[in-house]
């Protein structure tokens, strides 16, 4: 039965120990940690608003398009009907003039509204690549795959931290 039952000086050292190791855990760990996840938590809050912001924006930008692309075609209507009552009144040849000059209008007005949208469309995907990159990189680095990479971490903190 003696086998069984610790001795009374065992218990008091590992109670001492482990209390030691607290106390050492308590003043040199807890805070960095704690401070490192506060911060890891508020830069994903921040990334998460950025992403958000974006995604308005990409929504103003799509009613924008869509505005633009009814004012051309409220334009090109405009046009085109101001177009068919002039052939009606002149010749054929003042009615080929305005034919033309209505389609060269129309393209005209096309290719403004293609290129405007492209920008944007570049513009967007750039700031969409630039959060989606700030995004994975923070959740690269949140999401470790093993026990060594997350010792080499742990390491790399560490070294990192200025003790006073």
């Amino acid at each position: 039965m003696d086998l069984l039952t610790p001795g009374t000086g065992l218990i008091v050292w590992q109670v001492l120990i482990f209390l030691g190791l607290v106390l050492v855990l308590a003043k040199y760990a807890w805070k960095p940690i704690l401070g490192s996840l506060k911060e890891r938590e508020e830069s994903i809050q921040q990334a998460l608003d950025q992403a958000e912001k974006a995604k308005q924006e990409m929504a103003s930008l799509k009613s924008d398009n869509e505005k633009l692309l009814k004012e051309a075609r409220e334009e090109r209507d405009k046009i085109l009907r101001d177009a068919r009552t002039a052939a009606s009144q002149i010749h054929d040849e003042a009615q080929t003039t305005a034919k033309k000059t209505a389609d060269k209008i129309i393209e005209d007005a096309k290719a403004v509204i293609n290129t405007e949208k492209q920008t944007a469309l570049r513009d967007v995907r750039a700031q969409v690549a630039l959060f989606s990159l700030e995004i994975a990189e923070k959740l690269i680095k949140k999401n470790l795959a093993n026990d060594k990479a997350q010792k080499e971490l742990t390491e790399t903190l560490i070294n990192d931290l200025k003790l006073n």
